[in-house]
């Protein structure tokens, strides 16, 4: 059965219209090729996608040299927000784009919930 990129991307609207502190989203292949995104539009979902990628992969070497195992989750808590890596199964990366406004327990449980929801749109 073929992915259906439609629900893909309803499914990524959903998500970040339910909220003002969610500022943009997207789900990448682990390539860094893009699948789909609801990115603000002074982003390019080329570069995002390429960059997403490649912090996972760092990400993944840094976790297995030190002995932490596979990573579910990585975070990075900047200035103007927080962007959150999450993998996606093995096929693709979410990546989530937050306010400093986001309650941080809440939004971690939104994306384990979504992470839930697009892995069944992935099958």
């Amino acid at each position: 059965m073929a992915i259906n990129a439609a629900k893909l991307q309803a499914a990524l609207y959903n998500f970040v219209s339910g909220t003002n502190d969610i500022e943009g989203v997207a789900l990448v292949t682990p390539d860094g090729l893009p699948l789909v995104a609801v990115l603000p539009s002074h982003m390019d979902e080329e570069r995002v996608s390429a960059m997403s990628a490649a912090l996972v992969s760092l990400g993944e070497r840094i976790g297995s040299e030190l002995l932490r195992g596979k990573v579910s989750q990585i975070a990075i808590d900047g200035e103007a927000g927080y962007c959150i890596l999450s993998n996606c199964g093995e096929e693709a990366v979410f990546l989530v784009l937050a306010t400093r406004m986001v309650k941080k327990g809440i939004l971690n449980l939104e994306v384990k919930r979504a992470v839930g929801e697009l892995q069944a749109l992935l099958v």
